[in-house]
């Protein structure tokens, strides 16, 4: 039972360790030695989760091979805009390894989801892929409070064995088959993030966020079921779950790049001021661009671009969204079966 994960940041380091403790042998692949070096020797990773205990059996490398050799199964956690490195790796695998990817985000330019991404350069992908998602932040999961996630595939053996690989007392992981929604859920969450972050620098309260996210939980909805997927699927781990846990706490890096964008900083400051990947900027100028092409209103995401690029203050965005046309709140979502069936054995 050899797993591989390759991405040491918060998530990445995580997951490794929930695998450690269901009983897999695992080696991280660290872009830099110095981190591979903490998490081998120091049983930490200071710098993307510090304070925080490893399990000793853990180790990392900054040599790609030495990581994935006899692995069977391989976790991809590296931000999406690192992924194409990850490439050659995936592609170098043997057929029976099984590939579950935990990005939350898209692959630029094109837009892609991750899964499609992987897809369309390495033919026959969806035989062996899982894509996991839900409401997990890395700072509780490696202090294992209990969590609950979901991993979704086109096949129901590949599920259930991305299930089994992960699945602990205190991570608990549900099974789906619709791959389209869990992934847009997980990446379009961050959007709405950056907003509650926005409208809390602002000082604005309560029925702000609330408003933020539900009706960020209509147009999430709206662009997925135009892409393919199931609306249920947005009611689940993958979408108001993700979504409510990303607008509202602490370790939220796309919420905390929001409030620092509403006290003045330009994107550029924000991002060296987080020093890690936030998803929901790439996310916002990708769904935009998904939207226009599918005929989807996406007011919140347009909003948010316009802050991001300068076009516009957090301020004046709040005042876009309140001074729209009116509107009836159940708009129609799509015609589109309730439930994904599993397509694949």
């Amino acid at each position: 039972m050899k797993a591989c994960v390759l991405g040491a940041g918060s998530w990445g380091t995580a997951l490794a360790a929930v695998l450690v403790w269901n009983g897999w042998d695992v080696t991280v692949w660290a872009r830099r030695a110095e981190v591979a070096e903490d998490i081998t020797v120091r049983h930490r990773n200071e710098r993307y989760l510090p304070g925080a205990d490893l399990p000793p059996q853990l180790t990392a490398t900054a040599d790609p091979a030495e990581a994935l050799a006899g692995a069977s199964l391989v976790v991809l956690a590296v931000p999406s805009g690192a992924i194409a490195e990850t490439l050659p790796l995936i592609r170098s695998l043997p057929d029976h390894v099984l590939v579950v990817h935990a990005v939350k985000g898209f692959v630029r330019p094109d837009n892609l989801r991750v899964s499609a991404w992987l897809e369309r350069e390495i033919p026959g992908m969806e035989r062996r892929l899982a894509v996991l998602s839900g409401p997990s932040h890395a700072e509780e999961v490696i202090r294992q409070m209990p969590t609950t996630v979901v991993v979704a595939s086109a096949s129901r053996q590949v599920a259930e064995r991305a299930q089994d690989a992960l699945m602990t007392d205190r991570f608990r992981v549900y099974t789906q088959a619709d791959v389209i929604g869990v992934e847009l859920g997980g990446a379009l969450k961050n959007i709405i993030a950056l907003g509650a972050g926005l409208a809390e620098g602002l000082g604005l309260g309560d029925n702000t966020r609330a408003a933020l996210m539900t009706r960020g939980l209509a147009e999430i909805t709206r662009l997925g079921v135009a892409l393919g997927a199931s609306p249920l699927t947005f009611s689940g781990l993958a979408g108001i779950g993700d979504l409510i846990v990303t607008c509202t706490s602490e370790h939220s890096r796309n919420h905390r790049a929001g409030r620092l964008l509403a006290k003045g900083l330009r994107l550029p400051e924000v991002l060296d001021a987080i020093g890690m990947a936030v998803e929901g900027v790439n996310a916002t100028f990708a769904a935009e661009q998904l939207a226009r092409r599918s005929g989807v209103e996406m007011p919140i995401t347009q909003a948010i671009a316009r802050v991001l690029t300068g076009d516009i203050s957090p301020a004046e965005g709040i005042e876009l969204l309140m001074t729209r046309g009116k509107n009836h709140e159940m708009e129609d979502i799509g015609a589109q079966p309730l439930t994904a069936e599993f397509r694949l054995p």
